[in-house]
């Protein structure tokens, strides 16, 4: 298992998917991105399965119901059962079965994921507060508009029961970010002066259902954002993966607060089919935090807060080398309360790649 202090990236000396019985995938940004696989993403998968590692599906996501989104990654090459697939809606229509008397009817505003995790519990789901709604649960649906918030706000001013699905306010797509679930849920919060109840990551309700539905000893949390998958391992006392394949980037991950600070890091999902070195202390030169170096890279953040990344071999600046940036910014900010801006954290890792590069040009035409 992980051997790390806490908030700081762990050791572990064998392949993730030797240690840990059960990955639980984020879907957008880690396994696909809109109707496309990312690259590798089910090669990976294939070879973590065939290493023992059982393949759980855990998504934000309520819009569509396991099924449909089983035969998606079947459709992409992903080994997935139906029964592998977990929704925020299902972990909704739980949070809302222990708020409303048994068979009552629900005001849905979202899509057919919802209206079948309530059907589940044997909950009826309506699309209108006068059909005798007693409660109300909110998920994403590319179809939601202002019908749909109105009859929420309606619900939510007559004091029923209100439950999100989840609050995240973006999500991946081919064409970049596009609104999420929890713009829509800020509509009807803000014009009621109301919060909900929310299921999904980062709320524990969903790993919760994934461990009901799927079971594991030694489950792992792979995602792609900060603030959903990786904070909501570290509430339910889960070990996480983050990789770079959707919304987080470098430097949003080299200034990620203690709470949002996953136990590896990897660029895509080779991650899981590798051992993840720790970054250490290597020496007090340079910033008054020190260097940190990971395999043959080496950071430290200077006294103006400019984080400086270096190796001597021209090695690709792969997962080593972003593990010892992240360590170094992470110190940093740590010691000084203060996190490092976007942009010199952004330089660093360029100008990394590009020394690596052409280091890496050179040596192969001598």
């Amino acid at each position: 298992m992980a051997q790390s202090d806490e908030h700081w990236l762990a050791r572990c000396d064998r392949p993730l998917c030797e240690v840990y019985d059960t990955g639980m995938f984020d879907l957008d940004g880690v396994v696909y991105v809109g109707r496309h696989a990312v690259p590798g993403a089910p090669e990976w998968m294939a070879e973590a399965a065939a290493a023992g590692m059982h393949l759980a599906f855990v998504t934000n996501n309520a819009s569509r119901p396991p099924r449909v989104v089983a035969a998606h990654l079947r459709e992409l090459g992903v080994p997935a059962r139906d029964t592998d697939v977990v929704t925020s809606a299902q972990a909704a229509a739980r949070l809302v079965k222990g708020l409303v008397p048994a068979g009552a009817a629900v005001l849905v505003v979202g899509g057919d994921g919802l209206v079948e995790a309530l059907a589940e519990h044997g909950l009826r789901s309506v699309d209108t507060l006068d059909a005798g709604a007693e409660a109300v649960v909110q998920g994403f649906g590319r179809e939601v508009g202002w019908r749909a918030l109105a009859e929420a706000v309606a619900a939510v001013d007559a004091g029923l029961p209100w439950v999100a699905s989840n609050l995240d306010m973006t999500f991946p797509t081919p064409r970049g970010r596009a609104p999420g679930n929890g713009q829509l849920v800020e509509v009807v919060a803000r014009t009621t002066g109301h919060r909900p109840l929310v299921a999904g990551k980062p709320e524990r309700p969903l790993f919760d259902e994934t461990v009901r539905r799927v079971g594991g000893q030694r489950p792992l949390v792979i995602g792609d954002r900060l603030d959903t998958d990786i904070e909501g391992a570290g509430r339910s006392g889960l070990d996480s993966l983050l990789v770079l394949t959707g919304v987080t980037g470098v430097a949003e991950l080299a200034a990620a607060p203690p709470t949002q600070r996953p136990t590896y890091l990897s660029h895509d999902l080779a991650g899981l089919l590798a051992a993840h070195p720790a970054a250490e202390p290597a020496g007090q030169s340079g910033g008054d935090v020190g260097r940190w170096s990971c395999g043959s890279w080496e950071a430290y953040v200077d006294p103006d807060g400019n984080p400086h990344l270096r190796a001597d071999d021209g090695l690709p600046a792969g997962d080593d080398a972003l593990r010892a940036l992240v360590a170094a910014c992470w110190a940093h900010q740590d010691h000084h309360g203060v996190r490092i801006a976007d942009t010199p954290v952004s330089a660093a890792w360029r100008t990394a790649r590009a020394s690596a590069t052409t280091a890496t040009v050179e040596r192969d035409q001598q």
